[in-house]
């Protein structure tokens, strides 16, 4: 039987983040092999893990990855049990890490490693969801994390020359647009990408409210037109008022004044916002 040394266990710990006497139990189990015994503790983490899977895993963080030139990005919701483990440095490397694994390959297989956190942090991990971009000719993909990492966003903005991507300009108006959709909650880039259902569940609603009733068909519509304008201002990105402008100019028109000042077409392509604790589908 090898002697199991302060040192061994130490260093089994440090590599896999498992409880000393864990270690050494491993370490006895193989013989004082630490490879076998790294493989001896991710056997019983996956039995843990096992068990840990019923657990509800509310907290959390959203990650994002960036590849070098921002032509493709990706955000990553990974919860866990408890805030103290969200906040905790080594758990948020390890979500970093799957961030860029999703990025460089997005089928990647992530279940070895997630068992493995498991294992470690002693609560139920879960990845239930992430969305990767592509830039589509020319323009940038961007990403921004809000303090705490409860709430991300992914953006891609294009132009129409290859020069625009370039300037500082175009890039800050990517940056800003990344913490309007962040503060905004908005669901979709444009009024022509609202949802026919969602219009008319809006109209049905806006048309029952009492003030309505009793007015002619002619003023009925001209003020359901109005109740749907202030909702397309809530809902859609490029309606609402810019954050950073004091909300005084539209998304829109913050967006054409840089793109008048650059002698570009900028238009925002598409975007997605997580935020620990809402469905996938909100």
């Amino acid at each position: 039987m090898a002697e199991i040394t302060a040192g061994a266990v130490g260093k089994l710990r440090e590599m896999t983040g498992a409880g000393l006497m864990d270690c050494k139990k491993a370490l006895t189990e193989s013989n004082g092999d630490i490879d076998a015994a790294v493989d001896v503790l991710r056997k019983k983490g996956a039995a843990s893990a096992a068990k840990k899977s019923s657990r509800a895993a509310n907290e959390g963080v959203i990650a994002q990855a960036i590849a070098s030139g921002a032509k493709s990005g990706i955000l990553v919701e990974i919860n866990c049990e408890t805030d103290f483990v969200a906040r905790n440095e080594s758990f948020q490397a390890f979500c970093d890490e799957i961030a860029r694994t999703l990025l460089a390959n997005p089928k990647a297989d992530l279940e070895a490693v997630r068992t493995a956190q498991v294992a470690k942090i002693g609560e139920n991990i879960q990845i239930p969801r992430f969305h990767r971009m592509e830039v589509t000719g020319n323009g940038l993909i961007a990403a921004y994390i809000h303090t705490g990492a409860k709430v991300g966003v992914l953006v891609e903005v294009g132009a129409g020359k290859e020069a625009t991507v370039a300037s500082e300009d175009f890039k800050q108006l990517v940056r800003d647009i990344t913490l309007q959709i962040a503060a905004g909650h908005p669901y979709v880039v444009s009024r022509e990408n609202v949802p026919a259902d969602v219009i008319a569940k809006e109209r049905e609603i806006a048309s029952q409210s009492d003030r309505l009733k009793g007015k002619p068909a002619a003023a009925l519509e001209k003020i359901l037109q109005g109740v749907l304008d202030k909702f397309y201002q809530t809902y859609c990105l490029v309606d609402q008022g810019f954050v950073k402008k004091n909300s005084e100019v539209t998304v829109k028109e913050h967006v054409g004044s840089v793109a008048k000042q650059l002698g570009d077409e900028i238009t925002i392509r598409n975007f997605v916002r997580f935020q620990i604790g809402e469905s996938p589908a909100a």
